[in-house]
């Protein structure tokens, strides 16, 4: 079985957000999270968004370690 290694901006993109290196790093700039809420349960997500990280890393796939990440630069 092979593993497919996803981009940071195509997470964006699942989203729905802009997804240029820019782009990605002032959403990031704007959206800091406190240390105990979730990236999941962030107020800044529509129900979709949140719907979708959530599936991503219930199926612990390879999209759950691009949202990891994303958790970690939120929480910075």
């Amino acid at each position: 079985m092979e593993s497919t290694h996803h981009q940071f901006y195509e997470l964006f993109e699942q989203l729905g957000l802009p997804s240029s290196e820019q782009e990605i790093c002032d959403f990031i700039d704007r959206h800091p999270l406190p240390g105990d809420v979730k990236i999941t349960q962030a107020p800044f997500w529509t129900e979709q968004q949140a719907a979708l990280l959530k599936e991503l890393l219930k199926q612990d796939a390879d999209w759950a370690v691009v949202v990891d990440h994303l958790n970690v630069a939120l929480h910075h």
